[in-house]
């Protein structure tokens, strides 16, 4: 699939990827230690949803736009970071911006903390790199991600996270996401891993799931939400994220947020989740 993000921001993808994200830097930040975070194929970080590409598709309009009305009380303490940081990012920027996954980290990294971006694409590295590298505490690289995912790692700080989020336009990738997880999780076995993956059908993730489940040394979560029939697997039916080294409390967030989500987001009246674990016992 091709996966320039300026025409999907906001979606629902966006919505589940970014509010898990938000949750696991949360519970990193409970100790005062400093971390690193570093994000493989990190786009342009900051999209304006009345742009040219997000009004030609219109995905925000049922992924982020449908979350104006809150959500059950207990979902919306789940939220409250995330719908801070878009607050915080409309505040700076302008009402009608979506922060990618750059623009979340910028807005929750303390002072002792580092966040890396990389972005291959020349003309996103340089709205990227306008928008970020002046930060003190942040840096921009071109470079390849699946290349930087090997050469950043284990970073000097001890804990971290590495946000893996391909475009999927090249064939075979979601099974490079596994391979390449398992390889990281080698150098760097105590950092938290998220990697990204869109789900048309079913049975492609059911393999690299497979797959990290007999190999993976560290345990994991696969979390999923659906907000159409992935048996019909022409179209892009629900999004994923498999986190290695996952948050104690991520698996009971989940389980409170994505079912929520799945009921507001679905389409055509279909809504569902995925919340399993895989590996060994955490």
């Amino acid at each position: 699939m091709n996966y320039r993000h300026a025409f999907h921001a906001g979606n629902f993808a966006d919505v589940m990827k970014h509010a898990l994200l938000v949750r696991i830097l949360a519970y990193l930040q409970r100790k005062e230690t400093p971390l690193r975070v570093i994000d493989t194929h990190a786009g342009i970080g900051l999209y304006d949803l009345t742009g040219d590409e997000a009004e030609r598709t219109g995905e925000w309009i049922d992924g982020i736009g449908r979350l104006e009305e809150a959500l059950a009380p207990d979902v919306e303490e789940i939220l409250a970071p995330y719908r801070k940081v878009i607050a915080d990012v409309r505040a700076r920027h302008g009402e009608t911006i979506y922060p990618g996954s750059p623009g979340i980290v910028r807005e929750i990294l303390r002072r002792q903390d580092r966040g890396v971006f990389v972005e291959l694409h020349p003309a996103d590295h340089a709205v990227l790199s306008e928008a970020f590298n002046e930060v003190s505490n942040l840096k921009v690289m071109h470079l390849d991600g699946w290349t930087a995912l090997h050469a950043l790692i284990p970073p000097k700080e001890k804990r971290g996270l590495v946000l893996i989020d391909p475009p999927y336009e090249q064939p075979n990738e979601l099974e490079r996401l596994g391979t390449e997880l398992l390889a990281a999780l080698k150098k760097w076995p105590t950092g938290i891993y998220a990697g990204w993956y869109p789900i048309k059908g079913v049975g492609p993730v059911d393999a690299v799931a497979e797959r990290l489940h007999r190999e993976s040394p560290r345990p994991g979560l696969r979390l999923e939400l659906y907000v159409d029939d992935p048996r019909d697997a022409t179209r892009l039916n629900g999004s994923g994220l498999f986190v290695l080294n996952p948050p104690w409390a991520l698996k009971d967030e989940a389980e409170l947020l994505l079912p929520a989500l799945a009921e507001r987001l679905s389409r055509s009246g279909y809504g569902a989740y995925r919340c399993e674990p895989f590996g060994p016992p955490a």
